[in-house]
């Protein structure tokens, strides 16, 4: 059985990761249009944070941590704009290997589910002081 403290602590870790979640993902659409500084240079490249699991060694409940960020992999795209400081020989420019679609729908994704854990812990703190409001009668 799994006391209050637990629920709370699971729901935070969950916090947290979300948090960090968007932090990232802020990144990402803040440099959507970021080109390089220098010809044919490459651009900002997406991030994807990474998460791992981890298990309370004396609990036993599993959480997840941010456990950093790596590089999307995916090739960038171009774009014809020989007036660009990043553009080469050609007039092509290399743009960022961001979809900002997919990142809004990833960070309201990321939105739910930290409202989804922070609705845990309030549920969980509304339970706690029932609970001891019983005890007192």
């Amino acid at each position: 059985m799994m006391d209050f403290s637990g629920i709370i602590s699971i729901a935070t870790a969950g916090l947290k990761v979300q948090t960090k979640r968007m932090e990232v993902i802020s990144e990402n659409i803040a440099n959507s249009d970021s080109t390089a500084s220098t010809p044919g240079g490459d651009p900002y490249r997406r991030k994807v944070p990474v998460f791992r699991v981890v298990v309370e060694p004396q609990s036993q409940q599993t959480t997840v941590v941010f456990a950093g960020v790596k590089r999307d992999p995916r090739a960038f795209g171009t774009k014809v704009d020989p007036g660009n400081p990043a553009a080469d020989a050609t007039g092509t420019v290399k743009i960022p290997n961001i979809d900002p679609q997919v990142e809004q729908m990833d960070m309201r994704d990321a939105q739910l589910s930290y409202e989804a854990n922070l609705n845990s812990i309030s549920a969980t703190r509304r339970l706690l002081s029932r609970t001891i409001d019983i005890l007192r009668a």
